[in-house]
């Protein structure tokens, strides 16, 4: 096993530098000290909520105000519960790798019992913020449970854990077009359109490239430790399988614009978008962990790019 903990365990972060000691520990059991998660998991119900208004012809209300803050906040709570239950069910595993055997759970900070409460308590919060949402959208949120739930089990069964990460984390877009396409809460009404469908598809690509890219840096732990992952799957042929992902992602972000019939600056941003994926796999080693981390988290740009290019694309040129 490594001794030198990796960049992703370095401790100048705001909750080391700043936060209370009592508080240190549960902030991150969340992972509340690395935001990039939470803006992973936010970008596509953003990107959900705003092709939404795009397609119902709808301004920007007090509603959608409110979807907006809500999605966030409720991103960053249930990437809290999502983190909390991958760390009482990999525990044991965690404890065997350099880079998370400082994690609350297995360095004995916090018990797994206190870690369940933790979660309990994150999902209460969360539900309220749900219920503001139409019926359509508060189903799909209690959906999601499984897919969180199911995660921490994928890298012991399948080679691809990343692709049920990527179905995890892209869900918020199929949420919050729900959400925004009916401006009630409780309503019995809301949808999904093909468009929605599309970008969730691509996001389910673009999770499975950067997170492919995320697990390089543990993939000799992961050896040892016997945890799968997409990184060992594709071992050698590792930048290859980015670069096909990556491709897959903007190919179904362009069908998600063609089905939405967005205008020209979307097509400008989705150039932005796949070059800025071009940028990442010619830019890949992987043997080198630290660029491997740098690159995963550039993928918060490459989410906005493709937020911005939505956005946009309601302007006429």
């Amino acid at each position: 096993m490594t001794t030198a903990p990796l960049p992703d365990a370095a401790t100048d972060n705001w909750v080391d530098r700043h936060a209370p000691q009592k508080l240190k520990p549960w902030l991150k059991l969340g992972r509340f000290d690395r935001p990039i998660g939470t803006w992973l998991l936010l970008l596509p119900g953003w990107q959900g909520i705003v092709l939404a208004m795009l397609q119902t012809g709808r301004g920007f209300g007090w509603y959608e105000a409110w979807l907006i803050v809500g999605f966030a906040v409720g991103a960053a709570l249930m990437r809290g519960a999502g983190c909390a239950v991958n760390d009482i069910v990999d525990r044991d595993f965690d404890a065997q790798v350099a880079r998370t055997a400082s994690r609350p759970i297995p360095s004995g900070q916090i018990s797994p019992k206190q870690a369940a409460a933790f979660v309990i308590g994150i999902c209460l919060v969360s539900l309220c913020i749900l219920l503001t949402m139409n019926l359509m959208a508060v189903l799909l949120g209690f959906l999601s449970l499984f897919l969180v739930a199911a995660y921490p089990f994928m890298k012991r069964i399948t080679w691809w854990p990343q692709a049920w990460l990527g179905l995890t984390f892209n869900w918020g877009a199929l949420l919050g077009f729900a959400g925004a396409s009916v401006v009630a809460p409780l309503a019995m009404a809301g949808f999904v359109s093909p468009a929605a469908l599309a970008l969730y598809i691509g996001g389910l690509f673009w999770t499975l490239g950067y997170d492919t890219i995320y697990a390089l840096q543990d993939i000799e732990d992961d050896v040892m430790a016997g945890v799968k992952s997409s990184a060992r799957r594709l071992g050698a042929k590792v930048k290859q399988g980015v670069a096909v992902f990556y491709v897959l992602a903007a190919l179904m972000a362009g069908v998600a614009g063609y089905l939405a019939e967005l205008g020209p600056l979307y097509w400008i941003g989705l150039c932005a978008y796949a070059a800025h994926f071009a940028w990442q796999v010619w830019r890949l080693q992987p043997e080198n962990g630290h660029l491997a981390l740098r690159l995963f988290k550039s993928n918060r740009e490459a989410g906005l790019i493709l937020l911005a290019a939505i956005a946009l694309s309601g302007l006429h040129l």
